[in-house]
């Protein structure tokens, strides 16, 4: 079994579960059969491809076992089982291998790369054109920028829309922005009692969450998460991002549908900040924005001489070859890092 990696990507933490060996290499092995061949997998081809000493019966055990922690699932009653959103994070947390020969070669050709661009626009375009034909990936760089001020958060409007609850924050006397988050389950009469709890908060100053009620703890923890997520995205200015690979993307059988991207298109194009979060890995409604849920988000940031800061990202199905996006977005971040010194 290939060595593992601990990492801590979410703002929060997606704590471990605690699994046994045997179940840990079993999910490893479900992920990278998925990711290989999206197709759901059963106890006897896991044996059989990956040469497993142990039984059928065995495995068959240890992916009960995991998908009654809610790390497999199965999509059809007949079928295999296949990665949970859950399942995924506890691979990028604790069983994500170390990158393969081709992120190696990445590596080193970008090594090489001398900086022969007029402009930085160009660059950045070569570079992520290059990242998106190696990983088959939606790529996106940042220009480097100043870290803009964060806004003082003075009001909050809660208002619930079924399974969804929009927050409208005023940030300044002219400047309002709103969040669309997902309830985990109805929350009955918490919404408005949030409301008013926060409206009190922010009365004596900043919203202190260690006195929230129990009783609003459900709501109360989904508005947090997403003012959290919200207060540490980057806020960019100007020509803000070069993308490219939306045509792999939508190689992509998890997207085979245009409309599925349309949001996430949209996005990318009209508000890239939001795309972009702290931290290194972001899957399916880790993300705040709900046209990322069913997507992964692999980034790494870089530095120019002044101090500003850019990002690289790559953005695909939650069916991602993690270790080798993540090589390739922190290769791609040291390159520019190196060139822009």
């Amino acid at each position: 079994m290939p060595a593992t990696h601990a990492t801590t990507n979410f703002p929060g933490g997606a704590g471990g579960a605690t699994l046994t060996r045997r179940q840990q290499e079993v999910l490893q092995l479900a992920v990278r059969h998925y990711v290989d061949t999206m197709e759901p997998v059963g106890s006897k081809t896991l044996v059989k491809r990956f040469s497993l000493e142990a039984s059928p019966a065995t495995v068959r055990s240890a992916m009960g076992a995991l998908e009654q922690r809610g790390l497999l699932t199965q999509p059809h009653t007949s079928a295999g089982r296949i990665p949970s959103q859950q399942g995924y994070r506890i691979y990028v947390n604790q069983l994500m291998p170390a990158p393969g020969a081709a992120a190696l070669q990445l590596e080193r050709e970008l090594t090489g790369l001398s900086l022969q661009w007029a402009a930085l626009d160009d660059l950045l375009l070569h570079l992520s054109r290059r990242l998106s034909d190696f990983t088959g990936l939606l790529s996106l760089i940042t220009r480097p920028q100043q870290p803009a001020p964060r806004p003082h958060l003075q009001a909050l409007r809660l208002v619930p829309s079924g399974d969804r609850l929009l927050v409208f924050l005023v940030e300044e006397a002219a400047t309002a922005r709103s969040l669309n988050l997902r309830l985990p389950s109805p929350c009955p009469g918490q919404v408005e009692a949030l409301e008013c709890w926060v409206r009190d908060q922010l009365e004596r100053g900043p919203i202190d969450w260690g006195s929230l009620p129990t009783q609003l703890s459900a709501c109360g923890a989904v508005v947090r998460q997403g003012l959290a997520s919200h207060g540490q995205a980057p806020r960019l200015h100007g020509k803000e991002a070069v993308a490219s690979g939306l045509a792999g993307l939508l190689a992509q059988p998890e997207f085979s549908q245009t409309a599925s991207l349309r949001p996430l298109v949209e996005l990318v194009e009209e508000a890239p900040q939001q795309v972009l979060q702290q931290g290194g890995i972001w899957i399916g409604a880790e993300h705040p924005h709900q046209a990322l849920h069913q997507c992964a988000l692999v980034q790494a940031d870089y530095r120019s001489g002044d101090g500003s800061v850019g990002k690289v990202a790559l953005v695909g199905p939650m069916r991602m070859a993690y270790a080798t996006a993540r090589a390739a977005v922190r290769s791609v971040a040291q390159v520019l890092e190196r060139l822009l010194s």
